[in-house]
């Protein structure tokens, strides 16, 4: 299994050498689970494609400064936490969302202290970008 984690880290470094995201293919998905983001956090890695799961542990205020963003922290099930910055200039806001809901992900990981942070939870109205997204209560967000 570290094995496994170890090569999930490095086509992520990889992608990020190259100046882009570990997973350039839309329909990819990037690398998943609680492993991937774990070995995301210890390493310290940024802009890595990730998808994953876990409970809405806190709801914060929107970030109005720029790009709208809605923003909220995930607890996953091995603990970690993750600021979800869903911009909502190019995708909808996330309708109806509580502290306890489970919710999916899709996005670019950037390192932080404090567990990191997940955005281009969206399509890329370029094409230039793998698209993201959100799925709560059966809707996906993109």
């Amino acid at each position: 299994m570290k094995q496994v984690v170890v090569a999930i880290v490095l086509v992520g470094l990889a992608g990020v050498a190259a100046g882009g995201c570990a997973a350039s293919k839309p329909d990819a998905g990037g690398d998943s689970g609680d492993a991937a983001l774990a070995a995301a956090f210890r390493d310290r890695v940024d802009d890595l494609q990730v998808r994953g799961s876990g409970t809405v542990a806190t709801l914060l205020a929107d970030d109005d400064e720029g790009s709208r963003h809605q923003r909220f922290i995930v607890r996953l099930d091995s603990g970690q936490t993750l600021l979800v910055a869903h911009n909502i200039d190019v995708a909808p806001r996330v309708e109806g969302l509580e502290v306890g809901d489970e919710i999916a992900f899709s996005g670019v990981y950037e390192w932080s202290a404090e567990g990191g942070t997940i955005h281009w939870t969206h399509g890329d109205p370029d094409g230039d970008h793998a698209p993201g997204w959100l799925r709560h209560d059966a809707t996906t967000y993109e």
